[in-house]
């Protein structure tokens, strides 16, 4: 099985193309899971940490291991027929956990993860050299289960806490050193992710291997590809407009209206 999983890897590698981004509609459930895979235009799939913990009536931050997995086998053995490669969303990797949930996750079929350099457990931000050293964990687990090409999508909080973007380019060159195939730079909502300048400027840096969330409003997938990034994911977007329209439907129907 790991032969044909890491040609998967490959594959799933191969899509991360500056200029011709891999556009991922985050799932979150076996559901959504189904849905996003069953169409021909969704070339992978990918989960978010967010909207899985939301769908489990929980938030992120209680989101804990066990359920993260529970929900990544469940929505792994959904794809699987499919032949589309996945990727899950694993947080922070809950620390001295990271080595054993890749493990886990590559035996239940995962070809990548989206790992962050925030320490949830302390609240502060991983070093750099300790950010390095996970991603480095991450790919040593993954090549000793027999996916050598597995794909980390390293995520740098900087800007959420403070940093500057120039030290989100220091780290994230070390991170794409290390072994990442591409950085997910995210700002928050509060400042509206990233600026179209800040964008730019990352993908110099990043040479396109630049991750960015799509925001209602925001920068298009068609602007983003013509800047040079490599993927484009909407994180828990797909969640949040199934609740707005099961509020809307939910509520047609107690008011008679259905």
């Amino acid at each position: 099985m790991t032969s044909r999983q890491n040609s998967l890897a490959q594959h799933f590698k191969s899509l991360h193309r500056p200029h011709h981004p891999l556009i991922l509609a985050n799932v979150y459930d076996g559901a959504s899971a189904k849905a996003v895979a069953a169409l021909p235009t969704a070339q992978a799939i990918a989960t978010a940490s967010f909207a899985v913990a939301a769908a489990a009536g929980i938030s992120d931050e209680e989101l804990s291991r066990e359920e993260l997995l529970r929900s990544a086998k469940a929505i792994a053995a959904t794809v699987r027929p499919t032949g589309k490669p996945l990727t899950v969303d694993i947080r922070d990797g809950y620390n001295a956990d990271l080595e054993a949930i890749v493990t886990e996750l590559v035996a239940a079929g995962v070809v990548g993860v989206n790992l962050e350099d925030f320490d949830n457990a302390t609240k502060t931000m991983y070093s750099a050299a300790e950010a390095v050293q996970r991603i480095e964990t991450v790919l040593r687990a993954a090549r000793a289960a027999g996916v050598p090409d597995f794909v980390v999508n390293a995520r740098c909080d900087a800007l959420l806490y403070q940093g500057s973007l120039e030290e989100v380019i220091e780290r994230g060159r070390a991170y794409l050193t290390a072994g990442a195939t591409t950085v997910f730079v995210w700002g928050g909502r509060s400042r509206g992710g990233i600026s179209r300048e800040e964008v730019v400027r990352l993908v110099e840096a990043f040479e396109g291997r630049l991750n960015v969330k799509a925001l209602p409003g925001g920068l298009s997938t068609e602007e983003l590809a013509e800047i040079g990034v490599a993927r484009i994911s909407v994180g828990p977007g797909l969640l949040l407009a199934a609740m707005e329209r099961v509020t809307e439907l939910a509520r047609a129907l107690l008011e008679g209206r259905f």
